[in-house]
């Protein structure tokens, strides 16, 4: 068995702590079984985002459960519901104030980009759980976090949207034309800026509300900042400084120029005067917020698994503020763009599960290096060096082959092969996203591959 308590933390904001992985304000421990060790018993699985499965699941309780049968007879053994999307409001039940269920969302509706509107009032998440749990299926909760509103030609939605007195927790970025506020950049995602005290607040306090349900656990998505451009805010500003101990003199052009790209950073060879250090001050903004979240949700519910969803592209994922790897592993002695200290904010020791998006081509499945799904997930399992129990992943089966450099018949192949290369690797695997599965008739290519990979020898 592993008892989950006694994980070392890097620096808390407090100092130098101990974080108590188990620990509550009540002092009440939980214990996880052991992950299993061959592939029939490792968990597969399956993630519904909103948006894109709205037309089929907002107003029909039948469409949920026949779709989860699919899933189950596919041989899922758990699935990921996305309860809080990009726009940020939610498809569960809280108090906070701010909190908005979703009205509608946006998607393709037989090659149409269709509002879809929600007119029936019960409870979404719990709908889920009701026939993911009769089947057998362990449900978990996908919560999109430091997001906070999206905009488009359908219209607005979201916090940032509705409420102008909560423009300053929005991020504000480096731009060619100065640091600007998002909201006043165009449409798209609106992100939260993480440094901002008052967002980490009205997000725990959203996922504290999440771990009253009856979930197997919860995984947070998105939760990092917006990209290299993000966030450069004053409140930014003053924390880094703090942190760094002096004044940057030349804001942000001693971090990063104006307007610059990862494209640019990629290209630097030497980087900017204080840009790695502030690599490291926004890794640790991340683990700060996870250690928090994770603090929040066992309080409530210590049997719910606290996880996360991220990239696999470890090597270039400084850009969103992450460090998703053990603090044992150090990324100092591989990348120019890390500090000696930017391995104290590896997060993976917070997490009880990990899925790992492996979004190769469908024409490299396998492979031990990034951008093959086998070799992001045997990647994975190294950098987390057993920090993290459960750290499962898998292919977009939908959106990984943009140039259609791949045969339909050497997607269907892929979505077989991939199974077994991921899961040999790792801990289980993982599917992005339903709803390609659904659009294309692929289900008995995973069940394929799940029998093929889990087949006792």
């Amino acid at each position: 068995m592993r008892k989950l308590n006694f994980i070392k933390t890097a620096l808390l904001l407090a100092g130098i702590v101990f974080y108590s992985c188990a620990q509550k304000s009540k002092n009440i421990e939980y214990t996880f079984p052991d992950p299993p060790k061959t592939n029939d018993k490792k968990p597969r699985f399956i993630w519904i985002d909103a948006a894109a499965n709205f037309n089929d699941f907002a107003n029909s309780k039948e469409n949920i459960a026949r779709d989860l049968s699919l899933a189950k007879d596919a041989g899922f053994t758990d699935i990921v519901v996305d309860i809080r999307p990009t726009s940020g409001d939610i498809l569960y039940k809280s108090a906070v104030e701010g909190a908005k269920q979703v009205e509608w969302l946006p998607a393709w509706v037989k090659g149409t980009y269709t509002k879809v509107q929600r007119t029936e009032s019960w409870d979404y998440l719990q709908a889920f759980i009701d026939k993911g749990h009769a089947l057998g299926l362990k449900v978990h909760a996908g919560f999109n976090t430091m997001v906070g509103g999206h905009g488009g030609v359908l219209g607005n939605q979201g916090l940032l949207y509705r409420d102008a007195g909560k423009k300053s927790w929005a991020t504000s970025e480096n731009l060619s034309t100065g640091i600007k506020n998002t909201m006043d950049n165009g449409s798209g995602t609106k992100f939260f800026n993480p440094v901002n005290e008052e967002v980490q607040t009205y997000l725990v306090n959203l996922l504290k509300d999440l771990a009253k349900y009856d979930l197997d656990g919860i995984f947070i998505d998105r939760g990092r900042f917006d990209g290299i451009q993000s966030d450069f805010s004053e409140i930014t500003r003053q924390k880094f400084q703090a942190y760094l101990g002096s004044t940057v003199a030349n804001f942000p052009g001693d971090i990063l120029p104006p307007g610059a790209t990862m494209t640019n950073v990629m290209a630097m060879s030497t980087y900017p005067q204080h840009f790695t250090k502030w690599l490291e001050f926004r890794a640790k903004v991340i683990y700060d917020f996870m250690a928090k979240a994770r603090t929040a949700i066992k309080s409530v519910n210590a049997k719910v698994k606290f996880g996360v969803y991220v990239g696999g592209w470890y090597s270039t994922y400084y850009d969103v503020g992450v460090n998703w790897a053990s603090p044992k592993y150090d990324p100092s002695a591989t990348y120019k763009w890390a500090t000696k200290d930017y391995r104290n904010y590896g997060y993976a020791a917070l997490m009880d599960q990990m899925l790992i998006g492996a979004y190769a081509s469908p024409l490299k499945v396998n492979g031990s290096t990034e951008w093959t799904m086998e070799g992001f997930a045997k990647l994975a399992k190294e950098k987390t060096r057993n920090d993290c129990p459960m750290v499962a992943a898998g292919p977009d089966v939908g959106n990984w082959d943009p140039d259609n450099k791949a045969t339909a018949a050497e997607e269907n192949q892929a979505i077989v092969n991939s199974v077994k290369a991921c899961m040999d690797v790792c801990d289980g695997y993982f599917l992005f996203d339903m709803i390609h599965l659904k659009l294309a008739n692929q289900w008995q290519f995973v069940k394929e591959g799940i029998q093929k990979a889990t087949a006792q020898k």
